[in-house]
């Protein structure tokens, strides 16, 4: 049996192994990507290198980093709102068979109706384009959250129940004590998957809105580049959009690992 520190070393070397291949991988693209460019000498307006890019991201900086201020703020006010609808909403269908069957169809209809077609009417009704850029990305995260909730708070062990239910203990006790701690890791899949999809909405949306100013997000500098053939603040944008999507998944995986592993079989190492 190996002893505490060579354990310690063996997490050690897997977690920089996981971290040192995939930056390896993506520098090796990126290089590719440069090489591509000088060998074929592809003009900026139609592939601009990375080189190009980096240099649109330093110069433009100052007109990137308000937009991606702008992305993250309805990103993340737009999750915690599906966050907070998603739990209460499956608590409350769950009470009852016949209360799932009449509000459930309904959340379906919302989550099934594209955000495109929808977008233009929420424009409409909303106060503010603010506002409609953050319900249209609530909508879309909203349901993969409240369907893992409903799922877990569904998938509880009878046996516990019955156990539950033998020392008396009352609806909202089983709740808390019960159903909710089996159902986080529901909970943390739904975030995961919400996290990504609350961006992706709030970038549609804005594209649907076409809103402009000192209050547009990163989807507008996005078209914004395209109709004035700036394409390297275009792959600038696109690089910031991406890099917050992988910060956003980052962070919703580590809360997922801080409440799992120690735990559940999803984020225990196997021994053999």
């Amino acid at each position: 049996m190996a002893n505490p520190s060579e354990k310690a070393g063996f997490l050690n070397r897997d977690i920089l192994l996981r971290t040192l291949i995939p930056i390896g991988v993506v520098a090796c693209l990126i290089l590719a990507w440069q090489l591509i460019i000088l060998a074929y000498e592809i003009p900026q307006y139609i592939l601009p290198g990375p080189v190009a890019v980096a240099n649109s991201l330093y110069k433009d900086w100052g007109t990137l980093a308000p937009a991606l201020w702008v992305t993250t703020q309805i990103t993340m006010q737009a999750l915690a709102l599906a966050l907070i609808g998603g739990v209460g909403i499956a608590v409350f269908l769950v009470q009852s068979k016949w209360i799932e069957i009449a509000f459930y169809p309904i959340t379906v209809i919302l989550q099934v109706t594209p955000i495109v077609a929808i977008a233009p009417l929420i424009l409409i009704y909303a106060p503010t384009t603010q506002v409609a850029l953050l319900i249209c990305a609530f909508l879309v995260a909203f349901f993969p959250i409240l369907s893992n909730m409903v799922q877990g708070l569904k998938s509880v062990d009878h046996n516990l129940l019955n156990l539950f239910d033998l020392y008396g203990a009352s609806r909202w006790q089983t709740l808390i004590f019960l159903k909710l701690p089996a159902s986080l890791p529901y909970f943390l899949t739904g975030l995961r998957i919400g996290g990504g999809l609350a961006l992706i909405a709030a970038v549609v949306a804005e594209f649907a809105a076409g809103s402009a100013g000192a209050g547009s997000g990163l989807a507008f500098r996005l078209l914004e580049a395209q109709y004035r053939l700036n394409i390297p603040r275009l792959f600038a944008a696109l690089v910031l959009l991406s890099l917050l999507g992988v910060v956003i998944f980052a962070i919703t995986s580590f809360i997922s690992w801080f409440f799992l592993h120690r735990w559940h079989e999803s984020s225990l190492r196997r021994e053999n």
